[in-house]
């Protein structure tokens, strides 16, 4: 395999309150806007970079345009140590955010939790990183 700078998958996200997903998924969960298009309270586009890499892609709902539902998903995220999951667990509560999943160590290894952001998608945070 080769190593390859760009980032070839993105989950692609609709919300109805695009702005507030956008605050909650950089303010709490720690992504990085990368981009942002669109005027007002609309967001045609927008880019945020997970810091460990990857990405999501998510704008506001567009009427007629069913190919994104709304407000649907899971998406998985991947930190580096038991360190960061434990504090960004703590972050994800001191924010009130929905856990669906509380942290746990599985018998199979590693650390993982879940929570709901304030539309409803799931995000998994967990320590493992894929084979």
């Amino acid at each position: 395999m080769t190593e390859n700078a760009i980032t070839g998958v993105w989950p692609c996200l609709r919300y109805r309150d695009a702005p507030a997903a956008l605050d909650f998924l950089t303010g709490v969960l720690g992504f990085i806007q990368a981009a942002r298009y669109g005027e007002g309270d609309r967001i045609d586009h927008a880019e945020i970079r997970w810091p460990a890499g990857g990405g999501v892609m998510l704008g506001s709902e567009k009427p007629g345009d069913d190919m994104v539902p709304v407000a649907v998903g899971t998406v998985y995220l991947v930190v580096p140590g038991e360190p960061e999951i434990t504090a960004l667990y703590e972050r994800v509560q001191a924010a009130g955010a929905r856990i669906v999943r509380p942290l746990e160590r599985p018998d199979y290894g590693g650390a993982e939790f879940a929570l709901a952001d304030p539309e409803g998608v799931v995000w998994s945070v967990g320590i493992y990183a894929g084979e």
